[in-house]
C-alpha cells in the first residue's frame, strides 16, 4: 500500500481523488514496529507472537480513538481473546502473571476512572487490562509511560491555552496507553528490573 500510494502520488486509481498521508505513515510506521518486535523479541517464540499481535491492536485502537474519542469493544475484546489463548499456548508457566496483571492494570484504570469519570472512560479501563494480559509485569512500565506522557501533554495544553480553556480540552488517553504499552513491549523488562533492583 505505501508503495501504491508513492507511484500514483497519494491518488486514488479509479477516481483520482488525493489519498491522506496518513494512511501510509500509519502502514510505514506499523510494520517499523513489527520490525522491532521481531529485533527485540526474536530469541523468545511467546513474547515474540504476544508482542506482534499486542502491536497489531493498539495501533488501530489508538488512530479510532484520536478520531472518535472511544476504544470500541469490537477490538479491546477479541485483543483480551487473543491474548489468553496464546499466552497459554505459548506460555502456559507464565499466564497466571499475565492475567494479574491484565487485573491489576484494569483495576486500577477502573479505580481513577470512577474517581475522576470525565478524565477517564471505561475504554481506557479494558485497554490498561488488555496490555496487562499481553504484557505481564510490563505493564507497570506501561502505564507509567502513558500516565507521564498524558500529563507532559496535558500540561502544555494548560501552558498554551490558559489553566480555564486547558482543563475543558478533552484528550484521548489510549493514543498515550498504546505508546506506553509499545514501549514496555520494546524495552520494558530491563527498566522493571532495574526499578526492582532498587530495593
Amino acid at each position: 500500500p505505501v508503495l501504491s500510494w508513492l507511484l500514483l502520488r497519494g491518488r486514488c486509481r479509479d477516481c483520482g481523488e488525493p489519498i491522506s498521508r496518513r494512511y501510509p505513515l500509519v502502514e510505514a510506521a506499523t510494520a517499523a514496529l513489527f520490525v522491532a518486535v521481531v529485533v527485540a523479541h526474536h530469541d523468545d517464540t511467546a513474547e515474540l507472537v504476544l508482542g506482534l499481535v499486542l502491536v497489531a491492536f493498539v495501533v488501530p485502537l489508538a488512530l479510532i480513538d484520536l478520531d472518535t474519542r472511544k476504544l470500541p469493544n469490537k477490538l479491546t475484546l477479541p485483543a483480551a481473546i487473543a491474548a489468553v489463548v496464546l499466552g497459554t499456548l505459548l506460555d502456559r508457566s507464565g499466564e497466571v502473571e499475565r492475567l494479574v496483571a491484565g487485573v491489576a492494570g484494569g483495576g486500577f484504570f477502573l479505580l481513577a476512572a470512577l474517581a475522576y469519570p470525565r478524565g477517564m472512560g471505561m475504554g481506557d479501563v479494558k485497554l490498561a487490562g488488555v496490555i496487562g494480559l499481553f504484557l505481564g509485569r510490563e505493564v507497570a512500565a506501561a502505564l507509567f509511560i502513558g500516565l507521564i506522557a498524558a500529563s507532559v501533554i496535558g500540561v502544555a495544553i494548560i501552558a498554551r491555552k490558559g489553566a480555564g480553556e486547558g482543563r475543558k480540552t478533552a484528550v484521548p488517553f489510549g493514543p498515550f496507553l498504546a505508546a506506553g504499552a509499545i514501549t514496555a513491549l520494546l524495552v520494558g523488562e530491563p527498566l522493571v528490573d532495574a526499578y526492582i533492583g532498587t530495593f
